[in-house]
């Protein structure tokens, strides 16, 4: 009977080390499972907090540009203001009253641009070279005096918020 007994104790044995390595196998691929599922929940958690914090930035680029030009249209009513003090600049005056107007016009005017320049708004200088991202042109003239391509006349002033054309300069370019 102790040989019954034996062998029925080694076959326990044997059969409680298989478990013992197949639990140890299952924990091992658990344990891989496991492993991957976490890489898997790192990389989507990098990816949602890379593309966050793009939209974070990009957020805040247009915010700035929204306060940046936020008085653009506003600005480009207040042009025709500008344009009519200027072409009152340009009457010919003759008597003491005209002239008194005139310089209340001419520091209306400078006030007036004093107070847009505060905000941003500039006038495009004036170049003698057609640039078609800061000046339109009218008409084409023939000059002995420019080359091609040149600014010969500046019929209208053109004006910018920041870096931004809110009104191109209005030119005649020599042909």
């Amino acid at each position: 009977m102790s040989d019954q007994r034996q062998e029925f104790e080694d076959e326990n044995t044997a059969n409680f080390d298989d478990l013992q390595d197949q639990d140890l196998q299952n924990n091992e691929d658990d344990q891989g499972k496991l492993q991957k599922e976490l890489d898997e929940l790192k990389d989507k958690y990098m990816r949602a907090n890379a593309e966050f914090e793009n939209i974070k930035k990009r957020m805040e680029k247009e915010k700035l540009n929204a306060m940046a030009y936020a008085n653009e249209s506003f600005a480009k009513d207040l042009l025709d203001v500008l344009d009519a003090l200027e072409a009152a600049l340009n009457v010919q005056c003759h008597d003491e009253i005209s002239l008194k107007i005139k310089e209340g016009v001419q520091n209306t005017l400078d006030l007036f641009l004093k107070k847009l320049e505060k905000h941003g708004v500039s006038v495009i200088e004036e170049e003698n070279e057609f640039n078609p991202n800061l000046h339109e042109a009218m008409f084409h003239v023939e000059s002995k005096d420019h080359q091609s391509g040149a600014v010969v006349q500046v019929l209208q002033k053109g004006y910018k918020i920041s870096d931004r054309v809110i009104r191109p300069t209005k030119v005649s370019v020599a042909k």
